[in-house]
């Protein structure tokens, strides 16, 4: 078998014991007789193998003198050392190994390896160039640093990944040019070494089999498992905490290289400081596991430890160590722990306190199905770790504080991103004051000159609804008090019975009266305090078990009260909610592209929205009050898409509720500012505390001189000050009425006087959404033409 690269090489490569045979024949001249003697009985044995100084192509030269090479190698592979040392001679970077030590051999021969190490570590582009920049160090002394660590991985017996470094001696090796070798000027070194990644180029100035790589090295392998798995662990710790799992090396198996325990699992159990309870860790389930709370949510610390245990590793933060957990279980004070362990297959565990800043932040779990797998000598290994997981789970902690936090911020107190900016420039500039230790006091964030756009779906006599849905749920309760109060004072002598019964009914009659703002809270501390106790206190004794336990099972188990009807109601409101605020948040994604522009919206029982456009928002782009119009049809087509949604999913709901629809016109510019106490933008100076006035009171207006709303159900009323804007608005509406968003009809009317505003108009248009309409215009076509 002819000795070959694994990939294409500027070598042609022989093995050579020349430099050996050279120091041999060097110490056979030596005065000491000893080691005289042992050169010349070697120099012997060789004299009729020539190829040893020549050098080898053939490998089964090797295999058919391994007895005589490893005699000739005695010197650097010493006999009292083969045990100990991990060794092999080679040609670099080829897999092909010969001469090994004893314990080299029992490591692969003992997991089934074969005894050449197969180096991956280089493609063949980095293993073609490393040859050649061994050939530039050595052949032309350049001084280039391209060496990386090179590592073998090899299983051990028990299937714990074991990592060895390789280190190469090359003393006993040289570089010879061939016939096709090129004598390299400094100018095609310069450029070799700035063209790294043309290939060709280095196979030009060096090409294949051009060099001769005459010789052996001594690769000795040191076993790094700690030091590489530690390295892999801070890895993976440092790229986003604990939790995440580096490819080839999740942290279980790391902490099993560590320990050399092959069946070790870890688990992590958050500490809550306030409750003095183990909680599940707000982590990805998948990582770890919490074998002290054994798939509970959260539980006191003193249900699972003991007193002992809880002021060692809760307020001392010491580490505890069951090397055998078995042996506790019979133990008073132990029994517990020990019992839930065992239950989970745990014999032996370590639970160290993961401490930051003297803040317990949890326990780290390192549990074996093995008893003493896991005791006090190996646990002492946690010092070399613990300090990384410490930093690794506070990071965690603190990124899901900031996700928290701005998920508040996004979902709760948002800035829209049109003026973040803002807020962003004053940010930095207290900053920049803090870096300077200057005081800084923030400056009000206000824009000027904007135009306002406000609007509203809103659920039609929601209030009247709810109190009727109340009063429903009230009556079905007391209903069936009374009928179980009915049938227990018939097969019963006490007279108290008749009495709860009485008050029942009177309560009862006081619901056909309209519900006053306390009623609910009076009928219900009513039943809690008086009629559930006696239920409770003789449910088994009473003739009425069965109708007292049905009952029981209906109520809800937040409120303690009836609560079909107020549910029916409560999820409709939500899902018209959900479903308006989806829309126009959807919508106002493209109507940003018009101009950016301040928008917020707020759900109550419906759905409003602000918006407000102007220079002052977008200073970097020019401005135009054709922007302010384009938003204006924008939001009349969205309010549109949002009745037209709302018809769609009303048959639907389980409680029928109308909407109607709302448009303020308010054509004069003004200024806002954000209030800090509000967290909210707000219209700045009296004057503009006009138009606050008129979006307060509008939606429950009258039509001047009558009784009836300005807002009707699957109609939207707009509501203006001038003729310019009927004008603008007219337009809007005959363009949506062509392409069959809007009926026909219009009307127009004016305003009741509210306080202190007065000339208020309106127009009010229907939206298309009737069945003969529809079946010549589909819901989907409609929206089509509306985009």
């Amino acid at each position: 078998m002819a000795l070959e690269y694994q990939n294409a090489s500027p070598f042609r490569a022989l093995i050579s014991f020349h430099k050996l045979i050279e120091s041999l024949e060097h110490i056979a001249l030596s005065d000491i007789e000893y080691r005289s003697s042992y050169a010349k009985s070697l120099l012997k044995a060789i004299e009729d193998k020539p190829e040893f100084r020549e050098g080898i192509e053939d490998l089964s030269i090797i295999k058919e003198n391994e007895e005589l090479i490893k005699n000739l190698l005695a010197d650097l592979f010493p006999t009292a050392l083969t045990h100990n040392e991990i060794k092999a001679a080679t040609i670099p970077f080829q897999k092909f190994t010969f001469n090994y030590s004893e314990r080299y051999r029992k490591i692969l021969t003992d997991v089934g390896y074969p005894l050449d190490i197969n180096i991956s570590d280089f493609d063949e582009h980095q293993f073609y160039v490393l040859n050649c920049c061994l050939i530039l160090n050595i052949v032309f002394k350049q001084k280039i640093e391209f060496t990386s660590p090179i590592f073998f991985d090899i299983p051990d017996s028990k299937g714990i990944i074991r990592h060895y470094r390789i280190l190469y001696n090359a003393d006993f090796i040289e570089i010879l040019p061939t016939e096709n070798s090129i004598n390299l000027t400094g100018e095609e070194i310069k450029i070799l070494i700035d063209n790294y990644d043309n290939l060709d180029l280095w196979k030009k100035y060096f090409p294949e089999k051009s060099w001769i790589l005459k010789g052996f090295v001594i690769a000795t392998l040191v076993d790094v498992t700690t030091e590489n798995a530690i390295s892999k662990l801070k890895t993976n710790l440092l790229q986003t905490g604990y939790k995440t799992k580096e490819k080839g090396g999740s942290v279980e198996e790391i902490f099993r290289s560590i320990f050399r325990v092959p069946d070790l699992k870890i688990g992590f159990t958050s500490y809550d400081k306030e409750e003095k309870s183990f909680v599940k860790p707000p982590f990805n389930d998948d990582t770890f596991s919490s074998f002290l709370l054994n798939n509970k949510e959260q539980e006191p610390c003193l249900g699972i430890l003991c007193n002992y245990t809880y002021e060692s590793l809760i307020e001392h933060s010491k580490p505890l160590v069951f090397s055998n957990v078995e042996s506790y279980k019979e133990n008073t004070s132990l029994s517990m722990l020990a019992n839930k362990l065992l239950s989970q297959d745990v014999k032996s565990c370590v639970l160290a306190p993961i401490v930051k800043d003297n803040n317990l932040l949890g326990i780290m779990e390192i549990v074996s199905a093995t008893t003493g797998s896991l005791n006090s000598i190996n646990a002492t290994k946690l010092d070399l770790i613990l300090p990384f997981i410490s930093d690794a789970i506070d990071r965690s902690y603190n990124d899901l504080k900031n996700l928290e936090e701005a998920i508040i911020q996004k979902e709760y107190t948002a800035i829209h991103s049109s003026v973040y900016w803002k807020f962003k420039h004053e940010v930095k500039n207290y900053i920049d004051s803090m870096n300077q230790s200057k005081e800084y006091i923030f400056k009000e964030i206000s824009f000027k000159n904007v135009y306002p756009l406000y609007g509203q779906i809103d659920i039609k006599g929601s209030s009247d609804k709810r109190n009727e849905t109340v009063k429903k749920d009230l009556v079905f309760q007391l209903k069936t008090l009374i009928k179980i109060f009915n049938t227990i004072k018939t097969s019963s002598s006490l007279l108290v019975f008749g009495q709860l019964e009485f008050e029942l009914k009177e309560t009862l009659d006081g619901l056909s009266l309209p519900l006053k703002a306390d009623t609910e809270q009076q009928v219900q501390r009513y039943i809690e305090a008086e009629i559930h106790p006696v239920l409770k206190a003789n449910r088994d004794t009473f003739s009425a078990k069965d109708l007292i336990e049905n009952y029981f099972q209906n109520l809800d188990p937040k409120t303690g009260m009836y609560y079909k009807h107020r549910k029916d109601f409560d999820y409709t409101l939500t899902i018209i909610n959900k479903k308006m605020a989806s829309i126009i948040d959807q919508k106002q994604i493209e109507a940003q592209k018009i101009f950016p522009h301040y928008y917020e919206r707020f759900k109550t029982d419906g759905v409003e929205h602000n918006l407000y456009i102007g220079q002052s928002i977008a200073p970097n782009l020019a401005f135009d009050k054709m922007f302010i119009s384009n938003l204006r049809l924008w939001q009349l087509q969205t309010l549109c898409e949002m009745e037209l949604e709302h018809h769609r999913i009303k048959d639907t709901l389980p409680y029928a509720l109308e909407v109607t629809s709302l448009i303020l016109v308010f054509s004069s510019p003004l200024s806002i500012r954000f209030r800090m106490d509000e967290k909210r933008f707000d219209v700045d100076g009296s004057y503009n505390a006009r138009y606050e006035v008129i979006k307060k009171r509008i939606d429950k207006a009258f039509v001047l001189g009558t009784q009836e709303r300005i807002t009707q159900q699957e109609k939207i009323t707009i509501v203006y000050s001038n003729n310019q804007e009927e004008k603008e608005y007219l337009n809007y509406i005959k363009y949506l009425q062509h392409i069959k968003l809007i009926e026909e009809t219009i009307e127009q009317f004016e305003v009741e006087e509210l306080q202190g505003v007065s000339g208020l108009k309106a127009i009010r248009v229907k939206v298309v959404n009737t069945t003969s309409v529809k079946e010549k215009y589909s819901y989907q076509e409609l929206l089509k033409e509306l985009n």
